[in-house]
């Protein structure tokens, strides 16, 4: 019975070493990737990728400027040098980082320079941002193809990227939010608001009249 009882403690303490093991095995862990996208409203950005099979969220903030920890009123008002982004993260094993790519193309009018649909100014304006030379052609082919496709110019930048502030708690998952808002339209939940917002905007039907069917969230709205 004693040797029973000194081996119990020395299985189970095996067996914990093994599952730690298993669990730290880079060979098992499941791994992610992240892609950093400006395309607008980040709300918008968000709320479209967020539906896409394999990205597993998707986070509004601010990147591309120099000011540290930028506010929401700051980025938008100029100045600051930063864009609203996004930051996809995602499983590479369900999606790619070149689909994601095609996607973000499709989801925007790639040809404006000015800002995206109703919203104006340097922090709505459109670009994709990149961590490496292999991210960069990636990312510089896709948009070529998109291009191609559209048969339009497009001026949506490939740029370093640099550090992403998270946005402030409310512009998280925005478009689902359930807070109540005071609008235009009078009182309304964050959800409902943004519904209104983005049909007001314009975004939908200007990315259908761009990209027709090949607009993978247009039709969503």
């Amino acid at each position: 019975m004693r040797v029973l009882e000194t081996l119990k403690p020395l299985a189970l303490m095996g067996l914990i070493a093994i599952g730690t093991a298993a669990q730290t095995n880079p060979l098992q862990a499941q791994s992610t990737e992240v892609l950093t996208v400006a395309g607008g409203c980040f709300w918008c950005v968000e709320s479209d990728f967020e539906s896409v099979p394999g990205v597993v969220e998707a986070v509004s903030g601010y990147t591309g400027g120099k000011t540290e920890n930028p506010t929401y009123k700051e980025v938008t008002r100029g100045g600051s040098g930063h864009y609203e982004a996004v930051q996809i993260t995602f499983d590479p094993a369900e999606v790619s980082r070149e689909r994601l790519l095609e996607l973000f193309f499709r989801s925007v009018d790639p040809t404006d320079a000015g800002g995206q649909f109703c919203d104006r100014g340097d922090s709505y304006r459109t670009a994709v941002f990149v961590s490496n030379p292999a991210e960069k052609s990636l990312a510089s082919q896709v948009k070529a193809d998109a291009q191609a496709a559209l048969g339009q110019k497009i001026v949506t930048p490939v740029l370093q990227a640099g550090t992403f502030y998270e946005a402030e708690d409310y512009h998280q998952d925005y478009y689902k939010g359930e807070s109540l808002v005071f609008t235009r339209f009078g009182p309304k939940r964050q959800a409902a608001a943004y519904k209104r917002y983005r049909q007001a905007c314009g975004r939908d039907a200007r990315v259908a009249q761009l990209w027709g069917d090949a607009a993978p969230f247009a039709k969503g709205h």
